[in-house]
């Protein structure tokens, strides 16, 4: 029996998390515990929400009198930490929201773990979920490994190269158990439209322009995140103590090549005249620190436990778009308010 807490899990991974784990392990009790920022939605886990071996807690990871009564009330004895703040240009423009989150949120965990697990570690397990951002850029070739040095490049990847330095560091110290996996970028269904493939899902959806950054020519390995979610999960029972799995889509796109294909598929799916999306494609002032290239290496997780991506990249496009197009209500209930002004603020007059 494994009482599991996963941080974050209203948001996007996370709630891909939360549905598999809940789905596949009736045996296990997972607890949700989520502060439902502008990322979080409940409406991403309405299919689950009452089933018996799943339960919500609306808390802040920087809460310690918080995190101590749910690790007492439902007896916790793993943690898979995604709970995070995650998207580089908000990081630019406000970096300690990145700091207290990302480190001190998971320094607060780490602590709170240690301490009810009261150094039993036998068959625990604090899984920290972390980005290939922390290795920093790549040059035309080569990829990521699990022993790429740290050079994180924005106030996001820093914080996120700090949570795990100190995930590993409170494994060296104090014995605590844990690994660590570090991801590409994800897309799929229950995207918060901030990140690039959402965004410009709703951008052509409602005859927007499509905002590109510099030359279009920056370079990023894409994962659907169903296929993330199965790596989570192998990752969390099979995966060795103490040990980093990168976890990629084998998949690299330049981000013009990406939204060419993506209003391809949506004037396709939407009927349009061809080339009708593509003549919103406008190409703004670059952002600060923008990484040129990130590729994984996901041999490791292959050869050692197994797992691959199961779609295509046009296929797993394809099911996302679809998913935003059967769900304009979700779509419609996340882009409203606040998401106006953030938008503005970032993406209107560069």
């Amino acid at each position: 029996m494994k009482n599991v807490l996963i941080t974050g899990g209203a948001g996007f991974i996370g709630s891909h998390v939360v549905r598999l784990f809940v789905n596949t392990y009736p045996e296990y009790k997972i607890v949700n515990l989520d502060a439902l920022t502008y990322a979080g939605n409940l409406e991403n886990l309405s299919d689950v929400d009452g089933s018996s071996n799943y339960t919500f807690e609306k808390v802040n990871i920087l809460d310690v009198e918080e995190l101590e009564r749910v690790f007492s009330e439902h007896e916790i004895t793993d943690v898979i930490h995604l709970a995070a703040e995650s998207h580089v240009d908000r990081s630019i423009h406000s970096p300690l929201d990145f700091v207290h989150t990302n480190i001190v949120g998971t320094v607060n965990l780490l602590n709170t773990a240690k301490k009810h697990w009261a150094n039993n570690f036998s068959d625990k397990l604090f899984y920290h979920v972390s980005t290939d951002e922390v290795y920093g850029a790549l040059g035309a070739t080569g990829f990521f490994t699990e022993t790429t040095p740290y050079h994180p490049n924005s106030p996001y990847s820093a914080s996120k190269a700090a949570s795990d330095h100190f995930v590993r560091a409170y494994g060296e110290t104090y014995d605590l158990p844990f690994v660590i996996s570090n991801c590409s970028n994800n897309y799929g269904p229950y995207h918060f439209p901030e990140k690039l493939i959402p965004l410009f899902i709703n951008n052509i959806i409602n005859k927007k322009p499509l905002p590109v950054y510099g030359d279009g020519l920056y370079t990023r390995d894409w994962l659907f995140v169903k296929d993330h979610a199965t790596a989570i999960d192998r990752v969390f029972h099979k995966g060795k103590r103490g040990d980093t799995y990168n976890i990629g889509g084998f998949n690299e796109w330049k981000n013009i090549d990406l939204v060419k294909l993506l209003c391809s598929q949506m004037d396709e799916k939407l009927g349009n005249q061809n080339g009708t999306s593509e003549q919103l494609i406008t190409y703004i002032k670059d952002r600060p620190g923008h990484d040129r290239r990130y590729a994984i290496d996901a041999t490791k997780i292959n050869q050692e436990l197994g797992w691959k991506p199961s779609v295509t990249f046009e296929e797993g496009l394809a099911e996302t778009i679809d998913w935003y197009l059967e769900n304009t209500g979700w779509l419609n209930n996340v882009t409203s308010g606040a998401y106006q002004q953030y938008y503005s603020n970032m993406y209107t007059n560069r």
